[in-house]
């Protein structure tokens, strides 16, 4: 890789890498190298081909930051990368330390040209308490963050983060941050620990001046792989990716984790009496959904069990799936400061043939809301094998829940707890309002099973104020401490709801 100091930055070849005068406070260029399509690519293939070797470490001073001094110092967005250029687009970047103890090189791309940029301390706004720190403009930074004329002409909104191993996320104008995407997840959930593969370097296009999708490209490095991805990311309502990750691995991949997302269940109806907390709910997903190929729409409510629990969803070729956070209103939480109505689902939309494997649900005990607990990704039912590219293509929408099946109601909420005689547990599922449920309740069927336990037939009534349909059903444990359950609507033998899943757990 070459990284030695270019006088870019001072030629007229800098100029030329905007379309409108360049911001006096753009980092100076390191090096200038050719760059195409297949850069990234080429560099992850013979990346694969040497013994895998990590990162430099920061100086110490700058990893030995603690919280509140890694605070008083801020990227000061008026010196953005394309700022006063009139471009779409506007690039801050995030100092290493603390959390960030190796940086990543971030590049600009334009022309044909990868200009990466140094380590520029004047880009940072600090208090009078920040400490005094070693500057070495090789560096590199911990990420960056991305801005957008979102609502208003002139005022640069951000919609996307990339900081931290191979961690991103988005939200749709208008939205909150919550849960997170990766580049690649390995052994989530494994006895012998999780790898985390690191995104180690960046190189953002250069937008046109009437573009509203942007590029980006990232190499990522692991122990045991590594891989080219490049997305394509327009922003707004909602907010769309369209991932392109090319895999070589290092190893034999028996558990790798494609689209990988990252959120908080910490608890809501279901298990509100573990905790004392005035908020009726604390979590920034509540369900997994999975669109099978099979064309059935699953709906997982998630939990936080006492010990790690792991779910599998065999199938082939699926339609999607993602965290869903359907609690939409203030009164679900009644947060006035972390919002989390507001925060955005995530859906994955494979595009291409993925074969077969499973939707793996990973749910992490977790006793506050700092910690994120639960994984969802696709796991290939064949094991990645060294020496060849793997690609798997897909498309991650940030928003609201995306496109569905909208022929079947929606599983709005579940609640669990005892019977009415305190002699068997009880589930109450509540079904969104929908035309299919629009007809006399006795012409809709009630389908609940569960391979563990003997449940009751089900009693479905109608929600009052035409809020839709609630199904009630019990089952005896006897002694089990867990239950796997399934429910669904049906008319005339076909469906008309999506299928409930539930694992129930013992309370105690």
């Amino acid at each position: 890789m070459i990284t030695r100091r270019s006088f870019l930055a001072h030629s007229t070849a800098a100029l030329a890498l905007f379309a409108a005068p360049t911001h006096a406070m753009m980092p100076r260029f390191l090096s200038d190298e050719p760059f195409d399509a297949t850069t990234v690519e080429e560099m992850a293939r013979t990346l694969s081909e040497a013994p895998y070797s990590p990162r430099p470490l920061v100086p110490e001073a700058w990893r030995n930051l603690t919280y509140d001094q890694y605070r008083k110092i801020w990227f000061n967005t008026s010196k953005a990368v394309w700022a006063d250029t009139g471009l779409p687009l506007q690039m801050d970047l995030f100092h290493p330390g603390l959390y960030f103890p190796q940086a990543v090189e971030v590049d600009v791309v334009a022309n044909d040209r990868a200009h990466r940029l140094a380590f520029d301390y004047a880009l940072f706004d600090k208090t009078d308490k920040a400490p005094e720190l070693p500057l070495d403009e090789t560096m590199g930074y911990s990420g960056l963050r991305l801005r957008a004329e979102l609502i208003k002409a002139g005022i640069y909104q951000e919609f996307c983060v990339f900081q931290g191993a191979s961690y991103f996320r988005a939200l749709a104008t208008g939205q909150n941050y919550g849960l997170s995407a990766r580049g690649l997840a390995l052994k989530t959930g494994d006895r012998d620990g999780e790898e985390f593969p690191d995104f180690v370097r960046f190189w953002v296009e250069t937008p046109a001046h009437d573009s509203g999708t942007f590029i980006l490209h990232a190499l990522l490095d692991s122990p045991s792989v590594t891989g080219a991805f490049r997305f394509e990311i327009t922003p707004g309502t909602p907010c769309e990716m369209v991932v392109r990750a090319t895999l070589f691995p290092r190893v034999m991949l028996d558990h790798v984790g494609i689209a990988p997302l990252t959120s908080m269940f910490l608890y809501d109806e279901t298990n509100r009496e573990a905790f004392r907390d005035f908020r009726p709910a604390v979590h920034d997903s509540d369900g997994l959904l999975v669109w099978n190929g099979a064309g059935e729409m699953l709906w997982r409510p998630l939990a936080n069990p006492r010990d790690l629990g792991i779910s599998a969803f065999v199938d082939d070729n699926p339609k999607g799936f993602g965290l869903m956070q359907r609690a939409r209103d203030f009164q679900d939480f009644e947060d006035l400061e972390a919002h989390y109505h507001t925060r955005p689902s995530a859906w994955v939309e494979p595009l291409g043939d993925w074969g077969a494997g499973v939707v793996r649900l990973v749910e992490i005990p977790a006793d506050k809301e700092i910690y994120d607990n639960i994984v969802a990704y696709w796991r290939p039912r064949e094991a990645l094998a060294p020496g060849r590219a793997h690609r798997f293509d897909y498309r991650l929408t940030w928003g609201e829940e995306p496109l569905r099946r909208r022929d079947l109601a929606r599983v709005g909420n579940t609640f669990g707890g005892l019977n009415f005689a305190q002699n068997a547990e009880q589930m109450v599922i509540d079904f969104d309002p929908h035309p299919e449920l629009d007809v006399p309740i006795e012409d809709i069927s009630v389908h609940v099973s569960s391979n563990d336990v003997a449940v009751s037939s089900g009693l479905l009534q109608r929600l009052p104020d035409g809020q839709g349909v609630r199904l009630a059903f019990s089952f005896d444990p006897e002694g089990r401490t867990s239950a796997e359950l399934r429910a669904q609507l049906l008319r005339d033998g076909r469906p008309v709801s999506e299928v409930w899943l539930y694992r129930w757990r013992a309370s105690a």
